[in-house]
């Protein structure tokens, strides 16, 4: 699966570093610029597929940067970081034609779970339709019918089984975030739902044991990993 690319256009250069670091450990390829001019060369030499933009930058603030994309790319997605929290900049933003808009300080699992949602929206037409029957060696998945089958027999998937599932075939060798996962199919990243979770991660293993070809790995401080052994 290629890693989403992202532009961040960050003018503090701690700041710039940790988001770029955070992101690509994310699974994301990041590209860092100091400033608006440096941003947009960037962008019209690489092919990103969302936009990262502090509002108050020198050169070319984020406001501009994000008109002058917009001029000649309206589908890239783009979200603002900034300082500031007023109506009126939050408008601004949203009428130049932002997907997102947030507000420092921020938690990284926020900024990360907005990345998330706007790549969905804006790649859901490119993005192959999630297969029908979902076949790998002796086993076979049906979402539709909440249906795995395995050498050892069918198994009927409860909903959160069956969700938790896709997901993992979605991200087949890539990490999937915990409280991504949690809020995705839970709506909520609580305690009791993480523990939740866990005892369905559980299930999920003992129906695909017979699978060796096939394991849910533990990727501890970040979540799960479904991966396809050669």
């Amino acid at each position: 699966m290629t890693k989403p690319k992202l532009l961040i256009v960050e003018d503090d250069p701690n700041l710039g570093q940790i988001l770029s670091e955070y992101l690509a450990l994310k699974g994301f390829d990041t590209m860092l610029r100091p400033d608006g001019e440096e941003g947009l060369k960037a962008f019209y030499e690489g092919n990103f597929d969302l936009c990262l933009f502090d509002l108050m930058m020198p050169k070319k603030d984020g406001f501009s940067l994000a008109r002058d994309i917009r001029s000649v790319n309206s589908d890239i997605p783009i979200i603002f970081l900034t300082a500031k929290s007023l109506k009126e900049d939050v408008i601004k933003g949203l009428k130049i034609g932002a997907d997102d808009y947030i507000t420092k300080p921020f938690s990284m699992e926020e900024l990360l779970l907005r990345i998330n949602a706007v790549l969905k929206r804006s790649l859901k037409n490119q993005l192959p339709e999630f297969p029908k029957k979902y076949v790998l060696n002796s086993l076979s998945y049906e979402y539709d019918q909440n249906k795995l089958t395995t050498s050892e027999g069918e198994i009927k998937l409860t909903t959160k089984e069956n969700e938790l599932l896709r997901l993992f075939f979605e991200h087949i060798n890539t990490t999937v975030d915990r409280k991504y996962a949690l809020n995705k199919i839970w709506k909520d990243d609580s305690y009791f739902n993480a523990r939740s979770m866990d005892v369905y991660i559980t299930k999920l293993r003992k129906y695909i044991r017979s699978e060796n070809n096939l394991k849910i790995l533990t990727i501890h401080g970040e979540g799960f990993k479904l991966v396809q052994l050669d």
